[in-house]
């Protein structure tokens, strides 16, 4: 079983080894067939310390670490 990964930007430092990550995908509306762009943030696990808000991030699904934390950061997305 493949974890899943996703690609997103940094919008927020929340406490120590923790980003707050938005990743944006394209939809189509039901009714207008519009594509559109829905977000979601999540929290993730920074374990260096080492991305700056407005960094893009891969994220990769991980173990529960807290409450909201289940992602982790994979890399610094290119």
């Amino acid at each position: 079983m493949s974890r899943r990964t996703m690609q997103g930007v940094v919008t927020g430092k929340s406490g120590d080894k923790t980003v707050v990550v938005r990743v944006d995908r394209l939809m189509k509306h039901p009714l207008y067939k519009k594509t559109i762009r829905r977000s979601r943030r999540y929290h993730v696990h920074d374990e260096t310390n080492e991305v700056q808000v407005g960094d893009k991030v891969r994220i990769g699904e991980s173990r529960p670490l807290s409450k909201l934390k289940r992602w982790t950061v994979l890399e610094p997305a290119v």
